[in-house]
């Protein structure tokens, strides 16, 4: 059994991720997109949410259950309003495809949404509503996913984490001044799962089991549902996720779904929609201001970080350290590209 950790560049972590991809029967158009993202997820320090799923990712490609050739269909409503049929594609080219028209869109007339269906994993959705703020864009973010929440009170889950994703603007163009990025439930279900291959406890919090009684043992939490963050609170947050992805955007619901890590043949189905504002045609110049204001209030705290502080700070670190990656992930990565390990 292969054992240890190696340390990737992000020069040989993107010729993994893009060989893996393109090994797998993704077009090099749609990976090199879809390559961008998980190396960044990687580069924030968001292990299990790029490397680990990346595997998946390839087995839904090599089987069919997504079509990594897929070219995304943009069709425009209105001057503000697009809807991108994602083709039981990867959602990346899709996302793509959209922010293509939904920036240029933003800037001319303020606001423009974005709704996209038949798409994929979405991966780490700060990822996207990042590259809107970065182009001076404040941004809004969701995406629904299969279920694993049962509404507080019951047993049966309804709705999947279904996060949701908020980023601001920097004063500096090309800059990010706050990034939230948070599952509806507690942890993001990659935790649990990874506990439970793992055989490891989980803390109290984390997951509840079928009866509905919270519980330390992963594998019983995966049986059951995942505790929603803040209670009936975190619920309410899937629940706006839900209803804008599968009711506005018109994709699946998250019972209607595919398996996202089960190679069961079925398309996952799953939808996104974002939502890009120009702050300072509404805020004029006392946007930046404010938002430095209220960004200095925080920093300004002993302990205290701005929301994607950590991310930032992994980058800088683990571009100069190198990304971790098990030596049997690797491997197992490496036998879908097309050059030997």
């Amino acid at each position: 059994m292969t054992t240890g950790v190696r340390r990737l560049t992000p020069a040989a972590a993107r010729k993994l991720i893009f060989g893996a991809l393109t090994g797998a029967g993704t077009s090099k158009a749609n990976a090199d997109c879809f390559t961008d993202a998980i190396l960044d997820t990687e580069l924030s320090g968001m292990e299990g949410h790029g490397f680990y799923w990346l595997q998946h990712y390839c087995e839904h490609a090599s089987s069919g259950k997504v079509n990594g050739k897929a070219r995304p269909k943009l069709e425009r409503l209105t001057s503000v309003a697009f809807r991108v049929d994602a083709r039981n594609g990867f959602a990346h080219p899709a996302i793509a495809a959209g922010f293509a028209r939904l920036v240029p869109a933003a800037r001319k007339f303020g606001i423009a949404g974005l709704a996209i269906h038949n798409s994929y994993n979405a991966a780490t959705l700060g990822y996207h509503t990042g590259r809107l703020a970065a182009e001076g864009l404040l941004a809004f973010g969701f995406t629904n996913v299969t279920p694993s929440m049962a509404p507080v009170g019951g047993r049966m889950p309804v709705i999947g984490t279904n996060p949701m994703s908020f980023a601001v603007p920097g004063a500096r163009k090309g800059k990010v001044a706050l990034l939230i990025d948070q599952s509806s439930s507690a942890v993001a279900w990659t935790a649990v799962k990874r506990a439970a291959d793992e055989g490891l406890p989980i803390p109290l919090g984390w997951a509840l089991d079928r009866r509905g009684r919270p519980t330390t043992d992963a594998t019983a939490g995966l049986a059951g549902s995942m505790a929603p963050a803040g209670g009936y609170k975190g619920f309410g947050q899937g629940l706006i996720v839900e209803v804008m992805c599968a009711a506005v955007a018109g994709a699946l619901r998250g019972p209607e779904m595919g398996s996202f890590t089960l190679d069961d043949g079925k398309p996952i189905g799953c939808g996104q929609f974002f939502i890009a504002i120009d702050p300072r045609l509404f805020g004029g110049t006392g946007f930046d201001r404010q938002v430095a204001a209220l960004a200095k209030s925080i920093t300004t705290q002993p302990g205290a970080r701005l929301p994607n502080a950590r991310r930032e700070a992994n980058r800088r670190r683990l571009a100069k350290d190198g990304l971790p990656i098990p030596e049997a992930l690797y491997q197992r990565l490496a036998s879908f590209t097309r050059e030997p390990a």
